[in-house]
């Protein structure tokens, strides 16, 4: 199996529900198991506009591919409603695959790792509630003026 690590968003509707849906819908993706799950915390959006989101991070084991995984968590967010009207938009649900073992890719549909993780608290928290080893204080301190707070 491989360690894949999940961020899980939203901003629109009972957003911590949807979360809290999400997570749960993770777990009963095939072929896959929750390990973890972090705290939630809420965050004004970043380079966009709309409600402040609630996130978390969820580890998983996976005997899936990436690409696949991928797939999965795409459809748990058209299960959510999520409608893609521009980038950074308001969303019912967002689902990003962070890291995927030790996987570098970079296709035009995956990027492992994600390739703007580092530049988002609401990430960098939670990831580094699950394992702080994955996260440094200097990534930290290179989000702090991004306004977060654990729920």
């Amino acid at each position: 199996m491989t360690l894949a690590y999940v961020a899980v968003g939203a901003n629109l509707g009972d957003a911590q529900a949807t979360v809290r849906w999400a997570v749960q819908a993770l777990a009963d993706v095939v072929q896959t198991r929750l390990r973890a799950c972090s705290s939630l915390y809420r965050s004004a959006p970043v380079d966009a506009g709309g409600p402040d989101f609630i996130n978390a991070v969820v580890a998983v084991d996976t005997d899936l591919t990436a690409p696949a995984l991928l797939a999965a968590l795409q459809d748990l967010e058209q299960q959510s409603g999520r409608v893609r009207t521009h980038r950074n938009a308001p969303r019912t649900l967002d689902l990003d695959l962070l890291m995927f073992g030790q996987a570098r890719m970079d296709s035009a549909s995956l990027q492992l790792p994600h390739p703007r993780m580092y530049q988002r608290a609401f990430v960098l928290l939670p990831l580094a509630e699950l394992d702080a080893q994955l996260v440094s204080s200097a990534d930290l301190d290179a989000v702090s003026q991004q306004v977060i707070s654990r729920i």
